[in-house]
């Protein structure tokens, strides 16, 4: 089942982490605003806020499969909705449906693997999740980037919609679900305690981040260095394979609490770092810094689920991650209103220095 759940989560991200990262260079092409792109990456943001505790609960009570063969479908359906909208209010709403079933993707993939008892080394269990997780993206960029230059946006839109299906065929190989009755009073009591309140805090935090390059990671590097659709595509995907690295090494690791402090902490200092020193006007060392910010996410990703996965017992981590992931949430969706104003009034580094002066500060 595991490696199922791999095959899923590398098709999934490829598609959505691609268009993420593209679409606003598309949304520029159509006219639309700073103010408007930041208003549809966060109606993207805002499906997690309200439907992540629901599919959580579902994940412990109901269904994990049905809820990911449901959600992989809309994805492929909402992919070709997109592709055909002109306008900024129907674009919204459209990102909107999409984030309700890549959160729906997120809380239930997660949910199975939290629940997989086949793997005793976390560090290794979740280093290789986060690894499979971001080995698609860098190959969806530069498919992306091949896509768009020679074809358009909308091409590479139809493209992904005919991969949603076929990664829905890794669900036929998935074994029985195994359900529990939990209260609400349950998952209150497992997220408010100071404990959860204060790991909440700190994803809050980490998650603003996001909302930089959902939202003017592709336009900086089309304004600062000159770059067309492939190259800033390749730049990218290649920085990105700094994330898949540090995961991978992190699987490599023993298990040890002490020592994975010590790396969430380092994640949190390369990335803040090399946010902010990305923003140079030679696109070598530009590249370079953001390899170094790539790595710092990938520790931190694999990290961050692992701590999750030691918070809450396994009956009830489904409704209770997926409370965590609507703060998580709440923290891009804010990233992504604020850094997009600043980004495109004030200039396209800001942000930049902003977000990773926060990481740091979180640290």
């Amino acid at each position: 089942m595991i490696r199922r759940v791999h095959i899923i989560n590398f098709f999934r991200k490829l598609t959505l982490t691609t268009v993420l990262f593209l679409a606003p260079l598309h949304f520029l092409k159509l006219g639309f605003s700073g103010l408007e792109i930041g208003l549809i990456v966060s109606g993207f943001s805002l499906a997690p806020i309200v439907f992540s505790f629901p599919t959580g609960w579902m994940n412990d009570r109901l269904s994990m499969k049905k809820v990911i063969l449901g959600a992989l479908v809309a994805q492929g359906l909402l992919f070709v909705l997109i592709s055909l909208i002109r306008s900024a209010g129907l674009m919204a709403f459209a990102f909107l449906l999409l984030g309700i079933a890549n959160n729906a993707l997120d809380v239930s993939a997660n949910s199975l693997y939290y629940k997989d008892d086949t793997e005793p080394n976390p560090n290794r269990k979740y280093g290789v999740y986060n690894f499979w997780l971001a080995a698609g993206p860098p190959i969806g960029f530069v498919l992306g980037g091949l896509v768009t230059l020679y074809s358009g946006f909308r091409t590479l839109l139809a493209a992904f919609a005919v991969l949603m299906p076929l990664a829905a065929l890794a669900l036929r190989g998935f074994g029985r679900e195994k359900f529990s009755v939990v209260s609400l009073r349950e998952y209150r009591s497992n997220v408010f305690n100071k404990q959860t309140l204060a790991f909440s805090a700190f994803l809050f935090v980490l998650a603003l981040h996001w909302g930089v390059e959902g939202t003017v990671y592709g336009p900086f590097l089309r304004a600062r260095f000159g770059l067309n659709d492939l190259q800033g595509a390749l730049y990218m995907a290649l920085a990105y394979v700094g994330l898949a690295s540090s995961s991978l090494a992190l699987s490599r690791l023993p298990f040890d609490p002490s020592r994975n402090r010590r790396l969430l902490l380092l994640g949190m200092a390369l990335s803040g770092a090399g946010l902010i020193l990305m923003v140079q006007a030679d696109v070598r060392l530009s590249f370079l810094f953001r390899v170094v910010h790539e790595c710092g996410d990938g520790l931190m990703g694999a990290l961050v689920l692992l701590v999750i996965s030691r918070l809450f017992e396994k009956r009830t981590i489904g409704g209770s991650a997926g409370l965590l992931m609507t703060i998580q949430t709440g923290g891009q969706m804010t990233g992504a209103l604020a850094f997009s104003s600043i980004g495109f009034r004030a200039g396209l580094q800001y942000p930049f220095y902003i977000a990773g002066a926060l990481l740091a500060a979180n640290a």
